[in-house]
């Protein structure tokens, strides 16, 4: 399982606009280019995620994650934010990085769990962030992720 197949340079945004955390989920929900009940849907779920816990995972990063029946597979999607965004991260810092994972409830690969923690190891790595903000263009991250072989 290679994390750098899951991405579509479509559902990778540099320099995403966004204020405040509903507007970064809401923004990376729009990447993943579905239909507006399927996308109110999907926002609905992360929101509530969110509740029962903030995913900023710390260091600028957050992993909003969930299953959803708005999609038929497992999708990545990556947002580096124009500005830094307060999302409640457990080391109280804003977040200028994001990444959304979502996954069918039932998949017969199984893959959601392997990739939120595949995508959990990349991100505790100290040249991450910086990594990240060097980025140049959406392929820049997938070839990125190719050659650090996730």
């Amino acid at each position: 399982m290679q994390l750098h197949t899951f991405f579509k340079p479509e559902a990778i945004a540099l320099d995403l606009p966004a204020a405040t955390k509903s507007e970064v989920l809401h923004g990376l929900v729009a990447l993943l280019g579905l239909d507006a009940k399927r996308s109110e849907t999907l926002l609905r779920l992360l929101q509530r995620r969110e509740q029962l816990g903030s995913t900023g995972f710390g260091r600028g990063i957050a992993i909003p994650h969930c299953r959803s029946l708005t999609v038929q597979h497992l999708q990545l999607v990556y947002a580096r934010l124009a500005a830094p965004v307060d999302f409640d991260a457990i080391d109280h810092q804003p977040v200028q990085h994001a990444f959304l994972i979502v996954a069918p409830p039932l998949e017969v690969s199984n893959q959601y769990l392997p990739v939120l923690g595949r995508l959990a190891q990349f991100v505790k790595d100290p040249t991450t962030v910086s990594l990240l903000d060097a980025l140049r263009s959406p392929e820049h991250l997938i070839m990125l992720m190719r050659n650090l072989h996730l």
